[in-house]
């Protein structure tokens, strides 16, 4: 027989359930770093385009 510690199967175990629910969060709430960065270049390009069109009061 061998002898299995229960304490590390039920850390394993809580690991693996935490894992699959932040997976679930990050699929349902989150965006990647590519996402946020490609989002945070169109407003500046947007913002620019803006101040580019706009007319200046002499």
């Amino acid at each position: 027989m061998t002898v299995v510690n229960l304490n590390k199967f039920k850390k394993a175990r809580d690991l693996t359930t935490k894992k699959t629910e932040a997976d679930q969060n990050a699929a349902k709430h989150g965006r990647t770093k590519a996402e946020r960065l490609a989002e945070a270049a169109r407003d500046a390009q947007a913002s620019a385009r803006l101040d580019q069109l706009k007319f200046e009061d002499e």
